[in-house]
């Protein structure tokens, strides 16, 4: 964008066939309000050669990072070793995105966008990320963060901070990037090299663990708290199709505000962190 804004997905080859969850991505962008133009700032980090070969077919932007003598492309289960190294494949990657100075937006392809997010951003935070568990205060660190979706703007603190962020990973071996992050957030050196954070509420950011209780305002849609992809495609699916019965609605029932989400079914939202 003007401002040196991208937007960021991941994809491997379990997420990439057709019709599963690079597709729903994708088409959110067209189906939403005022969203069909964020496309084109769109950029696909794909993780393996059948991700990337199917994002060029589909998208025009696509950047493979590849990792020597480490197969991405299968569904990596959450917690496993092989998820663990592709979540901090890609933060260490993210750090680089900051470095050469592009602020983005990343977004988890398992996420349904519905608006844009940016009237939601705060101007004075350095690091802007969704919840799982939003307690109502942009500033309390009780908020349980989810890495899936975050706006961070390139400048030393959070370069300094991905890169604390990072190394942070042998403090807490086994942990993924987004446990870590709900430890790191209390540590005195983020205070120390300035960082603001910023928790984006459920309200517009929301998520199988939280959903977002108000048609009119909701930006996206996380299939958060939910394991395995066969689970998550079943409810994204269900919440497009809840969004697309809501488009069709006459405004003064939409104004009423009378709509609820069917979700969650095949996920659960026992387990916030998911």
């Amino acid at each position: 964008m003007d401002n040196k804004t991208v937007i960021l997905t991941t994809l491997n080859a379990a997420w990439a066939t057709p019709g599963s969850v690079i597709d729903l991505f994708i088409d959110s962008f067209r189906r939403g309000i005022g969203t069909s133009s964020l496309v084109k700032h769109l950029v696909i980090i794909s993780f393996d050669g059948k991700a990337y070969k199917r994002c060029a077919e589909i998208h025009p932007y696509c950047f493979a990072l590849v990792t020597d003598n480490v197969d991405f492309s299968q569904e990596k289960r959450f917690l496993t070793a092989g998820y663990l190294e592709m979540m901090w494949r890609r933060l260490d990657f993210l750090r680089l995105v900051l470095e050469k100075g592009y602020n983005f937006i990343f977004s988890d392809a398992d996420i349904i966008w519905f608006r844009s997010p940016f009237p939601h951003f705060y101007p004075d935070g350095d690091f802007q990320i969704a919840c799982d568990h939003y307690v109502g205060n942009a500033t309390d660190l009780r908020n349980i963060a989810n890495g899936g979706f975050n706006y961070v703007k390139s400048n030393n603190q959070s370069i300094e901070f991905y890169k604390f962020w990072y190394s942070s990973r042998l403090r807490y071996p086994g942990y993924h990037d987004q446990d870590v992050f709900n430890f790191i957030k209390h540590d005195p050196y983020v205070t120390d090299i300035g960082l603001t954070i910023k928790f984006l509420s459920t309200t517009y950011f929301g998520g199988i663990c939280e959903p977002s209780g108000d048609f009119n305002e909701v930006c996206t849609m996380h299939a958060n708290c939910c394991v395995g992809l066969q689970s998550k495609l079943h409810d994204l699916r269900i919440i497009m199709e809840d969004w697309r019965d809501y488009m069709s609605m006459p405004p003064s029932l939409k104004e009423f505000g009378a709509f609820s989400w069917r979700v969650p079914q095949n996920c659960r939202c026992n387990n916030l962190g998911i």
